[in-house]
């Protein structure tokens, strides 16, 4: 089908960190100084249905929180872990995902590209800068709920998108990782969604309009 414009999310969409996820967990919680209750795999589902953060700091808060609470474990080590997982993390430290760039540049041959992710612009924009797309992205939409603009699923960041573009949104597809975040929130704004399945074993409790292993069969759906 041909968009009038093509939406991406950033985090296990277009880039992944170069550390090993499942090491940089076991390096936080040896730096916290807590014993280890929650696998990379917990972890992303504990991230699910958060309280919206008004900083990065205060998402891993909740993150390690909630974990904390579904391992039986106290949640007032959550502090102490987004503060270790904040130092043992470099944002700029990540890589392209398999079929990112050329998707890339499939969609702005195909018109006006944009990014939509639940990070903070300066962590994020380290990341874009790393992987050389700092000035790639006809408009990019961070989270910032102190200014009015909370985390997907919320409609807030699709609207921004879709009025920097100046777009419908029957016309515009988005494409992301998260079922929750990404494919919830682009079907309630009525665009078309994408999503990336990672092989988490998520239960499709929201439709996709397509499901992609990887951004490499990206050329079959423009």
């Amino acid at each position: 089908m041909s968009y009038d414009a093509i939406c991406f999310d950033l985090d296990s969409t277009l880039c992944e960190p170069i550390e090993d996820r499942d090491a940089l967990l076991e390096t936080t919680f040896e730096r916290a100084g807590v014993e280890q209750f929650c696998t990379t795999a917990q972890l992303r589902y504990a991230s699910r249905d958060l309280p919206t953060a008004d900083t990065d700091r205060q998402f891993f808060e909740h993150l390690f929180s909630t974990a904390a609470e579904q391992a039986g474990v106290a949640p007032s080590v959550a502090p102490d872990l987004a503060g270790a997982y904040l130092e043992t993390v470099d944002p700029a430290r990540v890589r392209f995902r398999s079929g990112a760039e050329a998707a890339l540049e499939l969609a702005a041959e195909r018109g006006p590209v944009a990014l939509i992710t639940n990070g903070g612009e300066e962590t994020q924009s380290k990341k874009l800068a790393a992987l050389g797309l700092a000035d790639t992205f006809d408009a990019k939409v961070f989270v910032d709920p102190k200014n009015g603009v909370p985390p997907k699923p919320d409609s807030t960041p699709f609207e921004l998108a879709l009025s920097a573009l100046e777009v419908e949104p029957n016309e515009t597809l988005h494409i992301g990782d998260n079922l929750h975040a990404d494919v919830a929130g682009a079907n309630a704004m009525g665009m078309d969604s994408a999503w990336i399945d990672l092989g988490h074993g998520t239960e499709l409790e929201h439709e996709p309009t397509y499901r992609l292993t990887s951004l490499e069969e990206f050329e079959s759906i423009v």
